[in-house]
């Protein structure tokens, strides 16, 4: 009473007024907060008040409120002259999605009043919870004056969601009706949570509605203990002052009897002068658990510090700093100025200030619907503040929280379960984005948490089968010990063998008339060439490596070259031998030993050089291939340059083919043991060999691409030992009556 009467003096002096919270469809209307049962007695001044602020702003050019929650208010805009000391709705809002996301609620339902204080309410929060990807299934709206069918409608929505939490944004008096037809229905097994405006309603704390709505999560209004304020209260009497307002009609309210002034002669139930109200049980003077009276305290004070500074016009143990007012002399827009300059810190340890629209600082406790001895109590479980640099602290006693599930376990509300590991979310057309199917990851990506979308793995792992891990590919290249590789390797031992057994023969039958006839010089260059043709396939085998791919190609590239150019040099002796039967003819004499080895090693030095240059500027080296195979990396050589491998190929093409041609024409030179013949068809096969390997070699995938190289090494090879010595081989071993140089004449 005392706070309500300096709050009327302040109006008289400030032009500021104190409001409590008002219905809509008006921001401003009749106050609904009532203060131990004596509401009546203030209404009207509230009244009165209220709807000056809101119809006559010429005369009321500034406003307190310690009960107006709308965030609309916050507008400076419309209300610029408006403060007060109880948290705006947008904070409620963030503190509704800060208790939503800390259990970790994304499918939730709400309930708003058909006025401003729920729409606004809820779209506030529901722009918090968008921020975290929560979905509201169902927005129901209610009024205490709706009809019994729109309230059934609502009820109904709420029984066909699947939704476990459901946030209330509405006053007692709108929510009533609903809570009760919930509890008629028996619809249980959801968590509500509650605004302020009835989570602490003593109407629905019952343990009927406690059947449907225990374990009710919701903020309100911090409370304080004011231990001073209850000698005060106590120590009212309308004998002492018989001219204070209200008194007389508090006295008969609390003690229910009329005082009988010397001036009045009344009829009613007269107090015999002997009443206290020092030991009254009445919830009126319990101070301990003060939430809106509080509000209004701040709101006092802050007047009054505002009027303070005005009137003595310097901070305390200053000099002024500007010529100090009357009271009469203050003017509305001074007070205004001055209140949003308003910061202290009250008895109780609390700073009270404005922010730029007008605000407090938030401030509220967590309560918890429990039920004890049979009586729903609120208990405070927890707080949310906020701090000096805008953040906000959320503390919860969370092991002290009694559920509506009854367990200590957190309800979930979830729309689709968490998707398991190896899936991710695919979106139902329609539906909010919190429902949703989990389809299995994609070849190649994986999904080991609860991630919306799968990740790819890197580029050299893949995906397992239950797709939450990346493994490494397997790799692949030609190994020794595969099957393959094995074939392979036997047969380029099998003719380096048989390679260094023809040689081995050529040296033993030396002196004999074949051997003499085919140069047994380049006949050895020939074969020691073939041998190293024959060992070069097992470079191509094993893990590529720097040194093994620069000497794959290189050393196929050179020992070929030294092969054909032995060919070559054998084909020109054989033309240029014939050729000396012609009389006068002394080619024959030009093209001695030293000659043919100058043609061998020139030949081959220009192969040399070729693969000099191409291991300078851009040698061969080791890649990782992934085109044949997501699930293998092949393993092989890249050339490096394209053009230098086939240049290598095309050298070799050319002396191949002038020895085919040389061969050719020789080929029907009078003799019994003409070797153009041999080398014409040892050559045919070679670029037969060549031709085909081409397209081959393009188009086999991975490691085949190898064995076609291979292949090809040891066809050609073979084709060479074959066709020009298998034939000599079979007259000295097999024939030899036909070794003699008349036979072969």
């Amino acid at each position: 009473i005392l706070l309500f009467l300096c709050v009327l003096h302040l109006n008289t002096v400030s032009s500021c007024e104190l409001f409590g919270k008002f219905d809509m469809p008006s921001l401003f209307k009749e106050g609904d907060i009532m203060i131990g049962g004596i509401f009546p007695i203030f209404k009207k001044q509230i009244v009165r008040s209220a709807s000056t602020f809101e119809k006559e702003p010429s005369g009321v050019k500034c406003g307190v409120s310690y009960f107006s929650t709308c965030a609309c208010l916050s507008d400076r805009a419309k209300y610029p002259t408006f403060f007060r000391t109880i948290p705006s709705d947008y904070f409620q809002a963030k503190a509704l999605a800060a208790l939503v996301k800390h259990f970790g609620w994304q499918w939730i339902g709400a309930i708003q009043s058909d006025n401003d204080y729920g729409r606004n309410g809820i779209l506030s929060f529901t722009e918090e919870v968008k921020k975290l990807g929560v979905c509201i299934a169902f927005v129901g709206t209610i009024l205490r004056t709706y009809s019994m069918d729109k309230i059934l409608d609502v009820v109904e929505m709420i029984r066909r969601s699947t939704v476990k939490v459901i946030l209330a944004f509405v006053p007692e008096g709108d929510f009533y009706p609903l809570m009760k037809e919930v509890v008629k229905q028996n619809i249980t097994g959801i968590q509500w949570i509650g605004s302020e405006a009835w989570i602490t309603a003593a109407r629905p704390s019952t343990p009927e509605i406690y059947q449907a709505f225990g374990g009710a999560l919701g903020f309100v209004m911090q409370k304080m203990a004011m231990p001073k304020l209850k000698p005060f209260l106590t120590n009212i009497n309308p004998y002492t002052d018989p001219s204070a307002a209200f008194v007389k009609d508090f006295w008969e309210i609390m003690v229910g009897c009329r005082p009988v002034l010397p001036e009045e002669h009344r009829m009613d139930k007269i107090c015999t002068g002997n009443e206290t109200l020092m030991n009254s049980q009445h919830a009126f003077f319990d101070v301990t658990q003060l939430r809106a009276t509080y509000n209004v305290y701040k709101a006092v004070y802050a007047i009054a510090h505002a009027l303070h500074q005005l009137i003595f016009c310097k901070p305390a143990g200053q000099k002024p700093v500007r010529p100090c007012l009357n009271v009469s002399e203050i003017q509305p827009k001074e007070v205004t100025d001055h209140l949003q300059r308003v910061n202290f810190r009250n008895e109780f340890g609390d700073d009270v200030f404005f922010d730029e629209n007008g605000d407090p600082p938030a401030s509220y406790d967590i309560i918890n619907w429990q039920l004890r001895n049979g009586q729903v109590q609120h208990v405070t479980l927890g707080h949310f503040a906020s701090a000096a640099n805008g953040d906000f602290r959320l503390n919860i006693q969370e092991e002290k929280i009694v559920w509506r599930t009854g367990k200590r376990q957190v309800p979930t509300s979830v729309c689709s379960n968490v998707c398991p590991v190896g899936t991710r979310k695919a979106q139902i057309k329609g539906k909010p984005t919190c429902c949703f199917d989990c389809i299995p990851c994609a070849d190649g990506t994986i999904a080991n948490s609860t991630a919306a979308d799968c990740t790819p793995c890197p580029q050299e792992y893949w995906s397992n089968e239950r797709k939450d891990e990346c493994i490494p590919k397997t790799t692949e290249f030609l190994r020794y010990h595969e099957p393959m590789g094995i074939a392979l390797t036997v047969v380029s031992l099998l003719g380096a063998s048989l390679s260094l057994v023809t040689m081995m023969v050529f040296i033993h039958y030396r002196e004999t008339p074949v051997i003499k006839a085919s140069n047994s010089e380049l006949s050895c260059f020939l074969l020691f060439s073939l041998f190293l043709c024959f060992l070069c396939p097992l470079t191509f085998m094993g893990r590529p490596t720097v040194w093994t791919c620069m000497l794959r190609h290189t050393a196929f590239g050179v020992t070929f070259a030294l092969c054909i150019s032995c060919v070559l040099g054998k084909t020109i002796v054989v033309v240029t031998a014939f050729k000396a039967t012609i009389p006068g003819n002394k080619v024959a004499g030009k093209f001695g030993p030293a000659q043919q080895r100058i043609i061998v090693c020139s030949c081959t030095m220009i192969q040399i050089l070729i693969c000099v240059l191409w291991l300078k500027f851009k040698p061969p080296f080791p890649d990782m291939v992934f085109r044949y195979s997501n699930k293998k990396i092949v393993l092989e050589c890249n050339t490096g340059s394209e053009a230098a491998f086939y240049a290598v190929l095309g050298y070799i093409g050319i002396l191949a083919i002038v020895c085919l041609v040389l061969a050719f024409l020789a080929r029907k030179l009078p003799d019994n043991f003409n070797e153009a013949k041999f080398i014409t068809f040892s050559m045919l096969i070679f670029c037969a060999v060549w031709i085909t390997f081409i397209p081959a070699y393009i188009s086999s995938p991975g490691k085949f691409t190898v064995a076609v190289e291979i292949f090809a090494i040891l066809s050609s090879a073979f084709g060479l030992l074959s066709s020009i010595f298998a034939p000599k081989c079979y007259i000295i071993l097999v024939k030899p009556e036909k070794n003699t140089k008349k036979h072969i004449m």
